[in-house]
């Protein structure tokens, strides 16, 4: 797969001026329990965040001692991160092909960003490039939803998931390609609204486990939250770590 190859929408300006806006995403507590979690795996090496964005959790990350890298697919996403501090080197391309210097103890994923890669091909190839960048014995920790199918009714392709006076967000979902798309209606000023899709792919758990065993990725844990809450079929997203065999990646 070539770089040109890899579907995925791209960041603009004006959603990197505006990605910083405060919403629970950035809550103390929530970052807290994401950097403990992430940092424990990290141990005494460095950590690489694909789909770093505009450091939302690499720069808490940062300041507890982890040295971090990051691949961002979007210039102007990188460009906020820079801005914020020079301790976090940062590449621009994607998180499917992209590879950087060195070796990590830990690759990462966070917020649904996996995603954002949205054929299976590249998905897989996002598995194989975590691997490619791991020591033996490394992991590779992705942050996804999901797919709420159960909530659709039959002949319905909408969930909506938030309706606000200043926004309204549905996902509509195409159970063949598994190919999605959330529409979010952002209300402005003057009483119009902005329109902003956001495609996607996806993804199931046991789709994610095979990718990894396709790079040589063993499941380690999976959980429903960052603070280890027990996985079950009621869960609406999941923290899943894969460990990298000890005899590093396979069939790459």
């Amino acid at each position: 797969m070539s770089k040109d190859d890899v579907p995925s929408d791209l960041w603009t300006d004006e959603q990197a001026a505006s990605y910083d806006a405060t919403d629970e995403r950035f809550s103390p507590d929530l970052l807290e329990a994401t950097t403990d979690f992430l940092a424990e795996l990290a141990g005494s090496g460095p950590a690489l965040e694909f789909a770093i964005g505009t450091g939302r959790v690499a720069v808490p990350l940062e300041a507890r001692g982890v040295a971090v890298q990051g691949i961002e697919y979007s210039e102007p996403m990188a460009r906020v991160l820079r801005d914020k501090t020079d301790r976090i080197p940062v590449i621009v391309g994607d998180m499917a092909t992209t590879r950087v210097d060195g070796e990590f103890s830990l690759v990462y994923l966070v917020y649904n960003t996996i995603g954002n890669l949205y054929t299976q091909n590249a998905q897989v190839e996002c598995f194989r490039n975590a691997a490619r960048h791991l020591i033996p014995g490394g992991r590779f920790v992705v942050e996804v939803g999901v797919p709420p199918l159960r909530s659709l009714p039959p002949g319905q392709i909408a969930v909506p998931f938030e309706v606000a006076e200043a926004h309204v967000g549905l996902d509509t979902f195409d159970p063949v390609t598994q190919r999605a798309v959330s529409h979010h209606y952002i209300r402005q000023q003057d009483g119009t609204y902005l329109y902003r899709p956001h495609n996607y792919r996806y993804v199931w758990p046991s789709e994610l486990d095979l990718m990894a065993q396709l790079a040589g990725l063993e499941l380690e844990g999976r959980y429903a939250d960052w603070d280890r809450t027990p996985f079950t079929a009621d869960s609406t997203s999941h923290i899943s770590v894969w460990r990298l065999d000890t005899d590093g990646p396979q069939s790459l």
